[in-house]
């Protein structure tokens, strides 16, 4: 990935401690508020059922869809939590105790045998054609990449989020939730740098998630995930200073239409992150008085 966006994601950083420093009650209130929007799409991921809205009748009003699964409403109700947790004390280190004590949130009352717990003895798992590492070996396998994670290194800090996770969903140390998991970790490790968490959206995963993972797994190639991470980074950057400066902003079709974008090459601007447009519960957005340049490379 360019040094040019590496250099992006510094400044924009910055510029949001800066922001998070003067308005901290601010920069709280923003990630609480999507806590239950984080719970749909990386439980949506996962293939449940459940919709944003279903999510946060559970999560904020405390409802419950009479037709509802209710393994779903506790996986929803459990990374809720989970969430919450990491976002009250977002200084944490990253630490094996701190993966374990996740995890057994998240499978709280969904299977309390594999909850807190790595895989050993004769539980194997797949996922696809993906045989997650031998039970055997998770233990020390896991604690190596907390260990390499942790040592100072000239390493870029996306690179090195989109190395652990890599390798976390190869190993696949839990019998179930590896997953969620794995995305929680990667919000916790923005926090402790003193950045804001990401949305992996579930809407658009066969393209861009899931590749991503599969270009690891099967060619040994960090360059997809690394470079999606990014770009998910700046988007939550572009949105945190947004919301903490006051800017008023418009869905970006009718930013197109006021400026006479077309709404595809719109679109595709916000994807790349070369505008500073994002999204809220799924809907792209941009400053009202944005004016496009030439855009920025990524």
């Amino acid at each position: 990935m360019s040094e040019i966006v590496f250099d992006r994601i510094r400044k924009l950083g910055e510029a949001y401690q800066s922001l998070a420093k003067k308005y901290p009650q601010a920069a709280r209130e923003i990630t609480f508020a999507e806590i239950p929007e984080q719970v749909f799409n990386s439980n949506a991921i996962e293939n449940s059922t459940l919709t944003l809205k279903d999510t946060e009748d559970i999560l904020i009003r405390g409802q419950i869809m009479r037709d509802a699964e209710i393994r779903e409403v506790y996986e929803a109700k459990n990374l809720g939590r989970a969430l919450e947790l990491l976002s009250e004390n977002p200084n944490q280190n990253l630490t094996i105790e701190l993966i374990l004590a996740l995890h057994k949130v998240l499978l709280s009352g969904i299977n309390d045998g594999f909850a807190g717990r790595f895989r050993c003895g004769n539980e194997w798992v797949r996922v696809g054609t993906h045989i997650g590492a031998n039970p055997d070996f998770v233990n020390d396998l896991v604690y190596k990449l907390v260990e390499n994670y942790n040592k100072p290194d000239e390493r870029e800090l996306i690179s090195k989020i989109a190395y652990f996770h890599n390798e976390f969903e190869y190993i696949h140390p839990f019998c179930d939730g590896n997953g969620r998991i794995g995305r929680v970790l990667i919000n916790q490790q923005l926090m402790k740098e003193g950045l804001p968490p990401i949305m992996i959206p579930a809407k658009n995963k066969f393209q861009d998630y899931y590749p991503a993972l599969d270009a690891y797994d099967k060619k040994n190639d960090l360059a997809p995930l690394e470079e999606y991470l990014a770009v998910l980074l700046l988007e939550s950057l572009h949105k945190y200073i947004a919301i903490m400066n006051g800017v008023k902003t418009m869905p970006l079709v009718d930013w197109a239409k006021k400026n006479g974008v077309s709404p595809a090459s719109a679109l595709n601007k916000a994807k790349r992150q070369t505008i500073p447009a994002f999204r809220q519960r799924g809907q792209w957005r941009l400053a009202e008085e944005f004016v496009d340049g030439e855009g920025v490379e990524i």
